[in-house]
């Protein structure tokens, strides 16, 4: 999942979709990187990415419960040839996943309750 454009080139991700995309049975990947490109930019202009959403981003679709990561990372996002206004600096790399593994483990030990009958769904 990498988002759907509406609007002013802005990626959108909904994070039902990750969701959705679960309970097919197929494992779920998610790129924060490319989620935060603006399409008709080049990725080569600093405007042509917002990688500042790519931690709450990432912290969002782990909490969802995806399988699988991918994210653009260089040691200097700015001379990368490809993507790079929405490159993840690799200095902040190791810091990110920690948070997103901390999330994940979390997730992985909740009951899922959109598939729980509760109380409040024997009241209706």
């Amino acid at each position: 999942e990498r988002g759907a454009i509406f609007g002013y080139h802005n990626l959108v991700v909904d994070m039902r979709s990750l969701v959705i995309l679960r309970n097919l049975g197929y494992p779920v990947v998610f790129d924060p990187t490319h989620s935060i490109r603006v399409y008709g930019i080049p990725s080569s202009d600093p405007a042509g990415g917002q990688r500042e959403f790519v931690p709450a981003l990432t912290r969002a679709a782990v909490a969802t419960g995806i399988d699988v990561l991918f994210i653009e990372s260089h040691p200097d996002p700015s001379c990368a040839q490809c993507d790079a206004a929405s490159q993840w600096p690799l200095f902040k790399l190791e810091a990110l996943l920690k948070q997103a593994l901390e999330i994940d483990h979390t997730v992985r030990h909740l009951p899922r309750l959109e598939e729980q009958n509760t109380a409040t769904d024997a009241v209706k």
